[in-house]
């Protein structure tokens, strides 16, 4: 949560193992709301951490909450990140969107069925001017989740903290390739690109 420092030897893994890996940071707003922001550019995710980092308060303690490590694509540490990553920013919701926006990214909210760190357990709604691209759910939504989501494209995704949750829910789309770009398009049914369920 909270940063981009491991996305590059991500990517590289992937390259390595034929496996596409689109960079991002699940963002956690000052309303303890988080927010999964994808970008195709590792500048635009830099500049994001960037920002995230700058209104990112307190120091990580390893002996209470583990060490934060940064890793190469060999999964060797090559580093330790200092901030607290687990905290909150002190960047409102509709500022990171915004933010995320104005990256070029995409902005869901993630895990909106949790009731930790989801919007509607946060907030108990999602707000209908907040301009997000989807929001996602870790099970198949049921009915009167959905009628939360007003009409927000919605994916289901694994959210995984673990190897083995890896692929435990998922989205199929059709695009004509793996990128942000794509799944926008697909996000709001674009050139025929679209979300299989």
């Amino acid at each position: 949560h909270n940063s981009g420092e491991n996305v590059n030897a991500a990517k590289k893994a992937g390259e390595r193992e034929r496996i596409c890996v689109i960079g991002g940071m699940e963002v956690t707003s000052r309303e303890e709301v988080h927010i999964l922001a994808l970008f195709d550019e590792a500048s635009e995710l830099e500049a994001l951490q960037q920002v995230v980092y700058k209104n990112l308060p307190g120091t990580n303690d390893g002996r209470m909450y583990g060490d934060q490590v940064v890793v190469n694509e060999d999964d060797e540490v090559i580093g330790f990140n200092k901030k607290l990553l687990m905290g909150a920013t002190e960047i409102p919701l509709y500022e990171i969107v915004e933010l995320i926006h104005r990256l070029k990214g995409l902005a869901i909210a993630s895990h909106i069925d949790r009731e930790g760190f989801g919007i509607i357990g946060q907030l108990g709604f999602i707000p209908e001017d907040l301009n997000l691209d989807a929001v996602e759910f870790t099970a198949p939504p049921q009915r009167d989740r959905v009628s939360l989501t007003k009409d927000f494209p919605m994916v289901v995704s694994s959210d995984a903290h673990f190897l083995k949750e890896i692929g435990r829910n998922r989205t199929r789309f059709l695009l004509k390739e793996i990128t942000v770009d794509e799944l926008g398009k697909s996000f709001r049914g674009e050139a025929g690109r679209r979300i299989m369920t």
